[in-house]
């Protein structure tokens, strides 16, 4: 055979085997897509056993002991290696694969909030003034399922999985709390992952790079306790008519509407997008011989924050209040959560080829009012939150968070456990 000859036959050789190489990993990777799905069926009927659980035994925030034990017993069943010792009620669940590899945190809030809001559910909370009205009782069942089905995969991983069940998410501090007290000196993830379930069709995933809610401030205004209640209403309705802004026509305050498909968080052309939404009634009482004006307030644009409290400033003294204005400040600052650009893109390209093109959708504008202080997280090291649709509209189920009439369809449970689960097997293998 001649050199050339001889070259040719190695080349189609190689060429051929990668072309084998191609097909199995293919078939590995289908493999495990199937396996995970098997894997959720067989368990979701004990997770929804655990949602419930949870449901009807709420926990406040700083308060979530005994739902500590059950997902401290759960993940010890599963042979993980178990911590509690980082910040109040948290846990740390610790999956190792077969191999090394890529580390990944997930994350779970565990408190409940405080209402007493009428639940038509037969495992209502027993708990007076106290429920699962935001959905964590859904984020904890998710989380503990895609612990059960990595650890039946675990031969298949490469790396290490941290379960992040997070206490005190509703008061804004739990976060930043286990990062201060050195959650990131034990465990050190590459990224991290976190949902949670809202107003939108069950069966949809949407999410999106960059801000997913707008920033939230709180602002206070000082004043000289010499203005009557009709001047500060009169001051505060021309603060609010200066601040306020919206698309021409539209109600981003209306946050029922993320999910309407024309104006809603998954339309381009969505109203929440381009505002600045701020409480037409303003909190005032007086103190010390100072009065005192606060309000909440929701800007979709990090650029026009700092033009804020120049503009209120600018109103006051334009008024005749000007001599009585002593300060304007933010008194609440949290930070918003910003999912990183390359990982969003990479979870929706591995979301589509799993579970196809309609399973995740991308979302448009920033939704108002909440925010999740898993952004604490991110600040260090890069993540991606999810939306999870919990709504069967059929149904008359609505999973509008923090509201009367809150209920989540559980079938949002096997799409998130399975979901998410195949989206860190990818991102490890």
């Amino acid at each position: 055979m001649k050199p050339q000859s001889l070259l040719f036959f190695f080349i189609i050789l190689f060429s051929s085997q990668q072309n084998i190489m191609h097909g199995q990993q293919k078939k590995n990777e289908t493999v495990t897509n199937k396996s995970i799905q098997l894997e959720t069926d067989k368990i979701f009927d004990k997770l929804v056993e655990i949602r419930r659980n949870f449901h009807q035994n709420p926990e406040l925030a700083g308060k979530e002991k005994r739902t500590q034990e059950i997902i401290k017993q759960y993940l010890l069943d599963l042979g993980l290696e178990v911590k509690t010792d980082i910040y109040g009620y948290g846990v740390v669940g610790i999956l190792n694969g077969e191999k090394k590899g890529k580390k990944i945190a997930w994350r779970a809030e565990m408190d409940a909030i405080p209402n007493d809001f009428p639940d038509k559910e037969a495992f209502k909370s027993i708990v007076k003034g106290t429920q699962h009205g935001c959905g964590h009782d859904v984020h904890m069942a998710i989380a503990l399922g895609i612990a059960a089905v990595l650890t039946k995969n675990k031969k298949d991983l490469k790396g290490t999985v941290y379960f992040i069940f997070q206490p005190e998410e509703e008061t804004f501090i739990g976060a930043k709390k286990m990062v201060e007290n050195g959650l990131f000196s034990q465990i050190k993830p590459d990224e991290i992952y976190g949902l949670h379930v809202t107003n939108l069709p069950v069966g949809k995933i949407a999410v999106k790079p960059n801000e997913m809610f707008a920033y939230q401030k709180r602002i206070r205004i000082k004043l000289k306790d010499t203005v009557s209640k009709e001047e500060v209403k009169e001051l505060t309705k021309k603060i609010y008519t200066s601040l306020s802004r919206s698309q021409s026509g539209s109600k981003p305050w209306e946050v029922q509407n993320i999910a309407d498909l024309k104006i809603g968080i998954l339309n381009p052309n969505t109203i929440f997008k381009d505002y600045l939404i701020i409480d037409q009634n303003f909190t005032n009482y007086s103190k010390n011989g100072e009065l005192f004006l606060e309000a909440d307030l929701y800007e979709t644009n990090l650029s026009n924050v700092k033009n804020i409290i120049p503009k209120v400033k600018e109103v006051i003294e334009t008024s005749i209040h000007k001599d009585q204005l002593l300060s304007i400040s933010f008194i609440q600052e949290n930070p918003t959560v910003i999912n990183d650009k390359k990982l969003t893109e990479n979870a929706l390209k591995i979301i589509k080829n799993s579970y196809g093109k309609e399973s995740v959708a991308a979302v448009y504008g920033q939704a108002p009012f909440f925010n999740d202080d898993f952004a604490y997280f991110q600040q260090k090291i890069p993540g991606v939150y999810f939306f999870l649709g919990g709504s069967n509209f059929q149904k008359g189920i609505i999973a509008m968070n923090h509201a009367p009439d809150f209920y989540v369809d559980e079938e949002c449970i096997r799409i998130g456990l399975k979901t998410f689960s195949s989206l860190i097997v990818e991102r490890l293998n």
